[in-house]
């Protein structure tokens, strides 16, 4: 700007310098003008000394940004909880801990031959199991449960730690020994009140032992070393053990899932014990009364094996499962009882029964009853068959022709009524003088889980 302005006086004082503006002028006016001149001249003298001095200054040095502060985020929050049933709480470094139960409260009512004559057959109620514990994760892949069931004293169920790495889970403690597909899956999933005759009859339990399991892809694969039930070993005596192994194979054809497996036991009883007894309940466990049952018998062990198939597609399941029980004997020909069930299943609603790693699961209910929908209703027929005779043994036959209805309002909440037809062949409790007599099972149960 102040070169501009520079420019423009010199060329006013050009142009009146010049002598054709001297010529138009007196002398007088020449000399005021030449006396102006000479006074803008060292007006424009003086700006040029000083634009030389700006322009020879350094640069004035740069404003550096203003810093604008921004907090940062919020650190994450030391534990989460997670609802699934009850709260499931998490912590760093893979720490966890949960508390979990189970209520279930059953009637049944056994209608048989009035000639039987049994004052604990009838109508019956109870408390079929109260569990309390808690499981969770520690660093390391290490983890644990505690369970006991209040129903009947306290009797420890899940007492075990365990430790998982990739697909395979070591498992050192009392838990289950990998019998058959129905005992395998939960109680709180089961299609029916009671499980297959054949489960209570050949006497499959939780024992202490060390376990491996490896799970992945269509593969699970179990082999454990067991002693006896935690209940039976305050007997120093009792130095039983087994051997127990298990194969699931569960490809998916389609829409269908596929389960197809098998199990295969040994068990020396050793100083624990020197008699087996084989014996089953008329279904429900309201009662003591066992119709078929072969009476104790000189034992040194047992050997067992069972073959399980079943599949789901969609709304419907079906399960066919059989096993076989030997008991070894010194001397004496070694009987084989057998046991197994056939059933078939359909979702009344838009759901389907659950499965994971080799075992029926939790059916998630699509339509919660308090979210608009009714909840899951499911109904199912099962034949099931027990037969104790062998080698001389005559436990008698059983059979076993089942429906039920199965209500879930709620993931965690179940409703469940019974209907069982029981034949007997050969039973040892007589009705009269009759050995081969049906009675009449109507059962119903509540449970609740977290």
């Amino acid at each position: 700007m102040i070169r501009v302005l520079l420019l423009a006086t010199t060329a006013i004082l050009s142009l009146t310098a010049s002598p054709v503006a001297a010529q138009s002028m007196s002398a007088s006016e020449a000399a005021a003008l030449r006396a102006q001149v000479d006074a803008l001249k060292a007006q424009v003298s003086a700006l040029e000394t000083r634009l030389n001095t700006i322009e020879q200054a350094p640069p004035a040095p740069p404003v550096p940004p203003v810093a604008i502060a921004v907090a940062p985020p919020p650190p994450p929050p030391a534990t989460t909880t997670d609802w699934k049933g009850a709260p499931e709480i998490k912590g760093p470094n893979g720490f966890s801990f949960k508390p979990r139960g189970r209520l279930q409260i059953d009637a049944a009512g056994v209608d048989g031959p009035a000639a039987l004559n049994d004052k604990g057959l009838g109508f019956g109620n109870e408390v079929r199991r109260a569990y309390l514990g808690f499981d969770g994760t520690l660093p390391g892949g290490f983890g644990y449960r505690v369970e006991a069931d209040f129903a009947d004293g306290v009797q420890l169920t899940d007492a075990y730690l365990t430790y998982a790495k990739g697909p395979t889970t070591i498992t050192l403690g009392q838990h289950k020994n990998f019998q058959s597909l129905d005992e395998m899956t939960s109680d709180l999933f089961t299609s029916n009140m009671e499980r297959a005759s054949f489960n209570s009859a050949f006497g499959f339990e939780r024992r202490v032992g060390l376990s491996a399991t490896y799970a992945k892809d269509i593969w699970v694969a179990q082999i454990g070393a067991f002693t006896d039930n935690i209940n039976d070993l305050s007997n120093d005596e009792n130095n039983s053990w087994s051997l127990d192994g298990r194969l699931v194979a569960s490809p998916k054809i389609g829409s269908t899932q596929l389960h197809l497996g098998g199990s295969i036991h040994r068990r020396d009883f050793n100083d624990g014990q020197s008699t087996a007894r084989y014996r089953a309940r008329p279904f429900a466990h309201t009662t003591d009364t066992r119709l078929v049952d072969t009476g104790a018998f000189a034992a040194t062990g047992e050997s067992h094996w069972g073959l399980e198939a079943a599949a789901i597609n969609g709304r419907v399941h079906a399960i066919v499962e059989q096993q076989w029980m030997t008991a070894r004997r010194s001397g004496l020909a070694d009987p084989t009882f057998n046991g197994g069930y056939a059933e078939i299943g359909l979702l009344l609603t838009h759901d389907t029964r659950g499965y994971k790693k080799g075992a029926f699961d939790r059916t998630k209910v699509k339509n919660p009853v308090g979210k608009g929908g009714m909840g899951a209703v499911e109904v199912n027929a099962r034949y099931d068959w027990l037969n104790l005779n062998s080698a001389g043994l005559l436990g008698g036959q059983q059979q076993t022709y089942s429906a039920s209805i199965v209500w879930n309002p709620i993931d965690y909440v179940r409703f469940i009524a019974n209907y069982a037809h029981v034949s007997v062949d050969g039973a040892k409790v007589a009705a009269g003088t009759d050995r081969n007599y049906g009675v009449d099972v109507i059962g119903m149960r509540a449970q609740i889980d977290f």
